[in-house]
Parts: structure tokens; C-alpha cells; sequence
């Protein structure tokens, strides 16, 4: 008996041990490299929203759920993350779909760009924090490099074993806390990089989407089919990586055969009031916090105009929770 007693003592100082140091030596994702804790804040969300975004930094820097809300009273959250890929969109819609069914479902197409697994650090930024579950390891599966392993996933030390002699104070300070970065998905960049320049437009060999790409664009748009959700395609209002006119002859026709509504906010710049010499961050490739708040704002009155999305903020409830968190929103801007 003894001898079972002290087994099952080794074994669970072993398990305590290996998850202490799975906590310390993976990055923290707090005060550097931001943007690998945004998929991990959805979790604490105490209600449900009618309006779902997902994509790349394209949402992330570019659409303020409390922005929508305060204008029209949409319940929002942006489910983006880095160089978010289509297929690592549609596990985290499934995911979502877990958790709620909202009414609309917005995805930036910048993402048909890629139909390959562009570099682990992405992966990364995208999968670090995301719950375990059956979705997500469809996302590793299909977002693996070659170099990758399944099983550096599965337990973190074996990635990061090499960072014990670089971890840093940010590894100490929250290796049993942490703090939200986002506000309900939007990452506020108060930054002014006006542009100045823009590389030159390149010919491309081919400019049509590749299969791979739109077999993944059917699946998002049958999953919203099947729940009922409204899919909306956007692009989001950006100088370059250049969004070229075939791309956008492709999303047009498919949203027409399909039945969906796509906003393409590139050429709508001017009627926003967008201006790209103190609306940008980094020279024309995201919009900045004062650039963000014009394009939420534009986005939500057509949402609320042409969806009749419900106005939350004559519910007590919810209206509350949405205080609280703009009160917070507010100081994150002032600071």
C-alpha cells in the first residue's frame, strides 16, 4: 500500500512539475508579442454576440466592437489573430459555434491570399493559447511546416526547452496571472506612420485563388448555412499588401453565387473619412485607433441599417457589462 501511495506521489509531483515548467519556459504573450494572447480572451466573454469577425490583423487593428456597440448597440467580438489562414478561420468558427451562434458571421478575405502555411511563428501566435479541442488540432494538423511536430504542441517544453536561459522578467511577472490585451478582440495602435511611399505594384504570374483556398471558403459559407448565420466578405481598407483587381473580381463573383454581401472598404476610404495621413499606424497597411473608430462606425450603421441587428443598449443586462468594459476602453486610450 505503501508502496502504491508513493507511485502515485512520484507520479503526481511529475505531472505538478511538467506543468510548471510548460508555464514558465512558454512565451507569455503580455508585454511582447501581444498578439499570441487575442484568441485566448474570447474564453471569458460573459455573454453572446450577434456579430462573429474572423481573419487576420486586418480585423484585429481595423474593427472596435465597443466603437459598433456605442454607435448602434452591436454585440461584436473580432476572433482575428495573425496572418490568420483560411483553414485556422473556419476551426475557429467551428469552435465558436461551441459556444454560441451569432447572427452574422464577417470574414476578410485578404486570407485567400495564402493557401500554404506561411511560417511557425504565425502558428504560433494563432494556436499557443487556443483551447484544446478536436478543432484545434485540425488547425495544427493542416497549419504544420514540415519541420513541425504534432507533438511540440501537445507539450510545449519540447519547443521551448531553450528558453530557459532567455526567459525574462515577463516570464516571471505573469507565470501565474495575466492581464487581456484586447478589447473584445480589437487591439487599440494609437501610432501615426503617415504614408510616404508604397512599393511598386507587381505583375503576378497568376492572380487567381487557388482551389485549396476556395474548397475552405465553401466549407465557412455551408457552416453558416447549416446555423442559419448571415456570412458577410469584406476587405478591409488598406494601401498595400495591394489588393488587386482580380482578387476582387473573384470575391464579387462568388458572393454573387453564393448570396453573400461583400464590402470592399478600400475604395470607400474617402466616404469613411479616412484619411492615410493620420488614419495609419505603419504607413498604410492597418488603420490606427482614430482611423479603426471611423470604420466601425461606418460598419456598424450599415450593419444595424441592413440586418436589423438588436440595439443592446436598452437592455440592462448587457448594457452594464458594455459600461464596464468601455469605461476600461477609455482609460486604455488615454494612458
Amino acid at each position: 500500500m505503501k508502496k502504491v501511495c508513493l507511485s502515485i506521489l512520484i507520479i503526481g509531483i511529475f505531472i505538478l512539475s511538467l506543468g510548471f515548467l510548460n508555464r514558465l519556459l512558454s512565451p507569455k504573450y503580455q508585454d511582447s508579442l501581444v498578439e499570441g494572447h487575442m484568441i485566448k480572451e474570447y474564453y471569458g466573454e460573459e455573454m453572446n454576440h450577434e456579430v462573429i469577425f474572423l481573419g487576420d490583423c486586418e480585423v484585429y487593428a481595423n474593427f472596435s466592437p465597443l466603437v459598433m456597440y456605442e454607435e448602434e448597440g452591436i454585440t461584436s467580438f473580432v476572433r482575428g489573430t495573425s496572418q490568420q489562414l483560411i483553414w485556422q478561420s473556419l476551426g475557429i468558427l467551428k469552435e465558436t459555434l461551441k459556444y454560441e451562434t451569432p447572427r452574422i458571421v464577417v470574414f476578410n478575405v485578404n486570407a485567400l491570399r495564402y493557401d500554404k502555411p506561411v511560417s511557425e511563428a504565425y502558428n504560433r501566435l494563432t494556436l499557443d493559447n487556443m483551447k484544446w479541442s478536436r478543432e484545434k488540432l485540425e488547425i495544427i494538423k493542416d497549419s504544420m511546416l514540415e519541420e513541425e511536430s504534432l507533438l511540440d504542441y501537445i507539450l510545449p517544453i519540447l519547443r521551448y526547452h531553450s528558453r530557459f536561459s532567455k526567459l525574462t522578467k515577463e516570464d516571471f511577472k505573469y507565470l501565474f496571472s495575466e492581464k487581456n490585451i484586447t478589447f473584445n478582440g480589437f487591439l487599440i495602435n494609437k501610432n501615426i506612420k503617415p504614408v510616404s511611399s508604397l512599393p511598386t505594384k507587381k505583375t503576378l504570374p497568376n492572380y487567381n485563388f487557388s482551389d485549396n483556398v476556395l474548397e475552405y471558403l465553401n466549407k465557412i459559407t455551408s457552416l453558416c448555412e447549416e446555423n442559419n448565420i448571415k456570412l458577410i466578405l469584406i476587405k478591409a481598407p488598406s494601401l498595400y499588401p495591394y489588393w488587386y483587381q482580380e482578387y476582387d473580381n473573384q470575391i464579387k463573383k462568388y458572393a454573387y453565387q453564393n448570396n453573400l454581401d461583400y464590402y470592399n472598404f478600400q475604395g470607400l476610404a474617402t466616404e469613411i473619412g479616412i484619411d492615410y495621413q493620420t488614419d495609419t499606424y505603419d504607413g498604410g497597411l492597418h488603420l490606427n485607433l482614430y482611423g479603426a473608430t471611423k470604420l466601425s462606425k461606418y460598419f456598424a450603421h450599415i450593419l444595424k441599417e441592413k440586418y436589423n441587428l438588436t440595439d443592446y443598449r436598452v437592455n440592462e443586462e448587457i448594457n452594464s457589462l458594455y459600461q464596464a468594459k468601455i469605461i476600461e476602453y477609455n482609460k486604455a486610450i488615454e494612458e
